[in-house]
């Protein structure tokens, strides 16, 4: 890792990989988060005889995130879009990871999104004479994340 003790990741370089192959550079990622359920289970203390609370953890949670893209000809990426939309499950669940590089292009960390698959597109405003770029968000479900 070509990161030096102190330095901290910046958050300017980051992409979507979908099986295994680089898809897109994205312009903004939100929303990954990790969560799972916590058990609590009241009982009375041997020694003491009081009542304790023991927490303890549970089932993990499914999640979802949104990631937003610059509008292109990214072929796969639609693809993966369409077969989530139209409900072709079979091929829309992938396993997709959000890659966050350091300065110079390395791979630091992943988010591992297992069985992930497009639940909502939404495009940028379209407007004559404006010179703004177009983007696309799209709302990612997974049933599991895994931190690398």
């Amino acid at each position: 890792m070509s990161l030096n003790p102190g330095d901290s990741l910046t958050s300017h370089n980051f992409g979507l990989q979908i099986d295994g192959v680089m898809i897109e550079y994205l312009s903004e990622v939100n929303g990954i988060t990790l969560e799972q359920d916590v058990i609590k289970y009241p009982q009375n203390n041997g020694a003491t005889g009081k009542l304790e609370i023991a927490v303890m953890p549970g089932s993990a949670k499914d999640g979802s995130c949104t990631v937003v893209r610059g509008m292109t000809q990214s072929s796969a990426f639609t693809e993966w879009i369409n077969d989530s939309l139209e409900g072709r499950m079979s091929s829309a669940r992938k396993n997709a990871s959000i890659i966050v590089m350091d300065y110079e292009d390395n791979p630091v960390k992943r988010y591992n999104l297992r069985n992930a698959w497009c639940s909502k597109l939404d495009m940028s405003p379209v407007k004559a004479g404006d010179a703004s770029a177009l983007t696309e968000t799209v709302t990612i479900v997974f049933e599991e994340l895994v931190i690398e």
